[in-house]
């Protein structure tokens, strides 16, 4: 039975009556560009076939009922639609608040209410960006229900918004872009800068991309991104006393050698060369894909690994497990962390004909350290959020 249809079978099961609308949301990987959104770099996400699924149906009052089959101990929550002031007891719902407050800032009032059941796919707290898929999600139902107007790029800004000013979490924008803008088949290269951004072939040839997942609980609010944003900001501010940059994005890595003993802290200096070099090996992976080189792509996979291993400290020991592991197997071109870190999941380069080994062999290596298992997918690159 396929997740749609469990879906709407749950929903008329809570609600006595069919859901009018399904929607679908991806989550995205990031194959390299890490913690460089938010200091003005490349990223290069697509879109994955794990996501969110939501069904939906109005109501004739102003409640909104809403049920998630992936936080069942919240229950059914329901409350009313101007009802929007962030709840410490909220689980998955803050979203759905955190949207409709977005909208009422944009002059969107959402005008009724709504029956919403939702499920994912995705392993929670799997850094594969379960929360831009659902802020896409309920952004993008909103905005065709209620007819709103808003193109692809005004809801990413508001899923991003979700974050930054509802949230008060300090993120870049890639997670949103990915989500809304992926297509089937093709990775994104996007400019944070500028939002320039183009399509390339995610054609991996003889290999394929396995994401690991650690499996380890973490939250990104709770996490060090913020502090590593405050870092990386300060290593900013302090080049900026000598050099014409608008972000640390702008500077090559030999441009940034030059000049990094304006940075007044070890620390910062290490953070800020992440975000230089990380940029630079971005573009250079653009083109190693383009041109089918997947030796080449899968060295700087692994170069970006070590780099926020080491720079970025933004691994940890189970990330930093599977990547080693995963790295002794035969036909590995190379693996890393994708998203924030501090968790979540790597990938890896893999030969088709070594993939059925390589998830038994690194799962083992991942158990017998770590204490707990890992899990192991091979996911579809595909379309942004969108109605089913």
């Amino acid at each position: 039975m396929t997740l749609t249809k469990e879906l709407g079978e749950s929903f008329e099961r809570r609600f006595g009556h069919p859901a009018e609308h399904f929607f679908f949301s991806p989550g995205r990987v990031n194959l390299i560009g890490e913690h460089t959104d938010y200091n003005g770099g490349h990223v290069f996400p697509a879109a994955i076939s794990v996501g969110t699924y939501a069904a939906v149906s109005l109501r004739d009052d102003n409640e909104i009922h809403a049920f998630s089959a992936n936080f069942k101990d919240a229950g059914m929550v329901s409350f009313a639609k101007d009802d929007l002031k962030i709840r410490q007891y909220d689980s998955w719902v803050k979203y759905v608040r955190g949207v409709i407050s977005e909208l009422s800032k944009l002059g969107h009032e959402v005008p009724r209410g709504f029956n919403l059941a939702i499920v994912g796919d995705m392993p929670t707290a799997s850094g594969l960006s379960s929360s831009a898929s659902l802020e896409l999600l309920i952004g993008v139902m909103l905005n065709d229900l209620f007819d709103f107007g808003m193109d692809t790029l005004s809801l990413v800004k508001l899923g991003q918004a979700v974050e930054n000013d509802y949230l008060g979490l300090q993120t870049g924008i890639m997670d949103q872009f990915a989500v809304a803008f992926g297509q089937e088949k093709q990775a994104i290269f996007l400019d944070t800068n500028t939002m320039d951004y183009e399509m390339v072939p995610a054609d991996f040839g003889d290999y394929e991309l396995v994401i690991m997942t650690t499996n380890k609980k973490r939250e990104l609010v709770d996490s060090k991104y913020n502090e590593r944003r405050a870092e990386t900001q300060k290593a900013l501010e302090e080049l900026q006393a000598v050099a014409d940059i608008n972000s640390l994005g702008d500077l090559t890595t030999e441009e940034f050698e030059k000049i990094v003993d304006h940075i007044s802290s070890p620390v910062n200096q290490r953070r800020a060369r992440h975000a230089v070099a990380e940029n630079e090996r971005t573009v250079l992976a653009k083109k190693a894909l383009s041109e089918h080189d997947m030796k080449r792509f899968g060295e700087l996979l692994t170069e970006s690994h070590n780099s926020l291993r080491d720079d970025y400290e933004v691994t940890g020991i189970e990330l930093d497990t599977l990547v080693s592991a995963a790295m002794a197997q035969p036909g590995v071109l190379g693996a890393r962390m994708t998203g924030a870190g501090f968790g979540g999941s790597a990938i890896a380069l893999v030969a088709k004909s070594e993939a059925d080994n390589f998830a038994a062999a690194v799962g083992k290596v991942y158990d017998e350290k770590i204490g707990y298992q890992a899990s192991f997918f091979v996911a579809d690159i595909v379309d942004g959020t969108h109605a089913l």
